[in-house]
C-alpha cells in the first residue's frame, strides 16, 4: 500500500515541487494539497492521509494550530505530521512537537531526507534530525529549560515514577538525540530491546511517538539542557 501524503503549504510552487518528488516514489502518493491549516485538517479527514507535510507559517489557521487539531481527533490517531519550516533551528521546534508533530524538518533538507521523513513517520517512528535536536535543546536553554505552556514538572512526576530504571535510562538517551542502534551499543543490548523500552515508556507517559518523549524528558526535568 502506498503512503498517502497531504501537502500543506501556502506556496503553490513549493507544493508543486514536493508533489513531483513524492509522486516519483513507488511507495507513496500525494492525495491532497492545502494552502492553510483549516483546509489541511479537513483534507486530512476526507483524503484519508497517512502523513501530513505541514508548513508552520500559513495564513489563517497556521500549522501549529492545525497539528493540534489533528492530534486531538481520535479518528485521526493514525495520522503523522512532519513540520516544515524555512529555519530548522527556531523558536517553533518545541511548540511543533508539543502540538503533536512526529518530526521537524527544514525546507532546505535534501530530497532523500524529506522522503525518508515521510517513510519514518508513516512507520510510526519520529524524525528528529541532528540539527532539529540541537535546536530543541537550544530552545529549552533560551527559555530557561522550559517550553511555553501550562505543563509543570509535577504533572509528570506520577507518570515518570511508573518507568523502570532502564526505561528512564533509555528515555535520557532518546532525549540526547541517540538512535535505537546507538542506545543499544551504549547499553550493550539489542536494538529490539531498546525499541521495547521506548514503546513502554511512550505508553506510560502518554506520548504519541519518540518526538513527544524528547519534550517530556525536558519538561519533566528528567533531562536538563546544558550549554556546550
Amino acid at each position: 500500500m502506498s503512503i498517502r501524503v497531504l501537502l500543506a503549504d501556502d506556496q503553490t510552487l513549493l507544493r508543486s515541487a514536493f508533489r513531483i518528488l513524492v509522486d516519483s516514489e513507488p511507495d507513496m502518493e500525494v492525495v491532497a494539497e492545502a494552502a492553510d491549516g483549516a483546509e489541511a485538517v479537513a483534507l486530512t479527514r476526507s483524503a484519508r492521509a497517512d502523513v501530513v507535510l505541514m508548513d508552520i507559517r500559513m495564513p489563517g489557521t497556521d500549522g501549529l494550530a492545525a497539528t493540534r487539531m489533528i492530534s486531538a481527533d481520535p479518528d485521526l490517531s493514525h495520522v503523522r505530521v512532519v513540520m516544515l519550516t524555512t529555519f530548522e533551528v527556531d523558536e517553533y521546534v518545541v511548540q511543533s512537537l508539543r502540538a503533536g508533530a512526529s518530526g521537524f524538518l527544514g525546507k532546505g533538507a535534501e530530497p532523500e531526507e524529506l522522503l525518508n521523513a515521510i517513510r519514518v513517520a508513516a512507520a510510526g517512528d519520529a524524525l528528529l534530525s541532528p540539527a532539529a535536536t540541537k535546536g530543541l535543546i537550544a530552545t529549552f536553554l533560551a527559555q530557561g529549560g522550559r517550553s511555553d505552556g501550562p505543563s509543570e514538572p509535577g504533572a509528570y512526576s506520577e507518570r515518570l515514577s511508573a518507568l523502570t530504571g532502564r526505561e528512564r535510562e533509555v528515555l535520557v538517551l532518546v532525549a540526547g538525540g541517540h538512535s535505537n542502534d546507538e542506545i543499544a551499543d551504549r547499553l550493550e543490548v539489542s536494538p529490539l530491546t531498546v525499541k521495547t523500552h521506548v514503546n513502554r515508556a511512550m505508553a506510560k507517559l502518554g506520548a504519541r511517538d519518540r518526538a513527544q518523549l524528547v519534550v517530556t524528558a525536558y519538561e519533566s526535568g528528567l533531562v536538563r539542557p546544558r550549554a556546550e
